[in-house]
């Protein structure tokens, strides 16, 4: 069995959608950041970054949101939840590589200012710019990343789980997905899926 590593609002919400989607039989284990959990010395042991998401399967442990949203894909070839065309896969995987690398570093950057400076001016200051920076990155992602109805096209993929995720961090961050109609209709179809139905309770 799988095991997912978890937190509350955290980026494991996009592999632990996906997991679902894949049908995948897994185990779901929350870690208590308030309680910094993450910095405990068992969990330490499995991440030594003491981050989530963590994926414990029988190969080994895989970290960073991308490799699992990969990973789940490719172990479950059945469900394609990812391209086989090597340029589309590539693709797919530039656009989560700029959700990871970019838009959850901007995003970060309003609860997480820390880990770039221990000036308090410096961190009011990035996190003041939070707010147009998403706007930006989501401006981005509409209208060269995205192609619709889902992110690469016609056909549901990791990369859809990723982006509910991101449309998250948005609304979080004070952006209006009405500026955005492709993102918006995104929104609204993923919505419908029973796997984003069933981590609403999970993650608040």
């Amino acid at each position: 069995m799988l095991k997912l590593y978890y937190s509350d609002n955290s980026a494991a919400y996009a592999p632990h959608m996906l997991l679902l989607d894949a049908g995948a039989n897994f185990e779901a284990i929350r870690i208590d950041f308030k309680l910094k959990a993450q910095l405990s010395q068992e969990f330490l042991s499995i991440n030594p970054k003491g981050r989530v998401p963590v994926l414990v399967t029988t190969e080994g442990i895989l970290t960073e949101t991308p490799a699992l949203l990969l990973y789940i894909s490719q172990t479950y070839p059945d469900k394609h939840l990812a391209p086989t065309d090597p340029f589309e896969l590539a693709q797919a995987q530039a656009f989560n590589m700029y959700i990871a690398s970019t838009v959850h570093v901007g995003h970060a950057h309003k609860h997480r200012g820390v880990r770039w400076s221990d000036d308090p001016a410096a961190r009011e200051s990035m996190t003041a710019k939070v707010k147009t920076n998403m706007y930006s990155y989501a401006k981005f992602v509409e209208e060269h990343y995205f192609i619709g109805p889902w992110v690469l096209g016609d056909i549901y993929s990791m990369c859809d789980p990723y982006l509910s995720l991101v449309n998250r961090w948005l609304r979080n961050d004070g952006v209006n997905l009405c500026n955005f109609p492709k993102l918006k209709e995104h929104e609204a179809l993923i919505r419908e899926r029973w796997s984003h139905k069933a981590v609403q309770g999970v993650y608040s």
